[in-house]
Formats: C-alpha cells, sequence, structure tokens
C-alpha cells in the first residue's frame, strides 16, 4: 500500500506536468509576438555596473594566479597534471591538459576585459556616467 501511495502521487505529478506544459506552450505561441530590439547601447548601465565588473575580474585573475595551494589556480592544475602523467594516468593527464590550456588562455582573455574596462571607465568620466550618451 505504501508503495502505490509513491505511485499514485508520481503519476499525478506527471500528469499536472504535461497539461501545464502542453498549456504554457499553446497559449505562448498564440499571443507572442518578437521582443522588441534594443534601443540604446547600455552605457548608463555599463557605467553603473562598472566597479562590480572590475572587483570581480581583478578577483578571478587573482585567484588563477595564486599558487599551488589555491584551487581554481592555473599552478594548482599544473601540478595535478604532473601528478597524472608521474602516475601513468594518460587519460587523466590530457583531461587535465586540456582544461589547463583553457585556464591559461581564461587569464589573457580577463586581462584583455580588464583593459577594455579601464578604457570604458575613462569613457564614463569624460561622459558623466553615460548619461550624456542617451
Amino acid at each position: 500500500m505504501y508503495v502505490r501511495r509513491h505511485t499514485r502521487t508520481l503519476l499525478a505529478g506527471l500528469a499536472v506536468t504535461a497539461v501545464l506544459a502542453g498549456t504554457a506552450g499553446t497559449a505562448a505561441a498564440a499571443g507572442s509576438t518578437p521582443a522588441p530590439g534594443p534601443t540604446g547601447d547600455g552605457a548608463k548601465a555599463l557605467c553603473k555596473r562598472l566597479p562590480k565588473l572590475d572587483r570581480r575580474i581583478a578577483r578571478a585573475l587573482k585567484r588563477l594566479d595564486a599558487g599551488a595551494g589555491t584551487r581554481g589556480s592555473v599552478a594548482r592544475l599544473e601540478k595535478r597534471v604532473d601528478n597524472a602523467k608521474k602516475a601513468g594516468h594518460t587519460e587523466i593527464a590530457t583531461y587535465l591538459q586540456n582544461r589547463l590550456d583553457f585556464r591559461r588562455s581564461l587569464v589573457t582573455n580577463l586581462e584583455q576585459r580588464q583593459k577594455d574596462l579601464a578604457a570604458v571607465s575613462t569613457w564614463c568620466q569624460k561622459n558623466d556616467g553615460g548619461k550624456a550618451a542617451s
């Protein structure tokens, strides 16, 4: 009897989900119109978020450039690749090496974003936080 109750509850839940999914899909298809495109470039919002973005990128770069004792650092992943190679785990070493290659490219990408944000910061200061551009 205990198993039956779980089965009934499961079936009822699946039926409700199917009904809701079906009605939501037809309602969305019947009355949907495409969303209008953007009217501006979002300069004001970007200037407002600039300090948070800068802190986030700096924090990520700090973590990536940290030593082998820090999770998420390039040095730690290099050490793991070396350990896998020493142990003869070639598949693991290949997987970790691919992750390491991506992580190194991420450092380059984040450094470029940091430079771009510095230019945006200068622009925001000259244009009253993006208000003058509207």
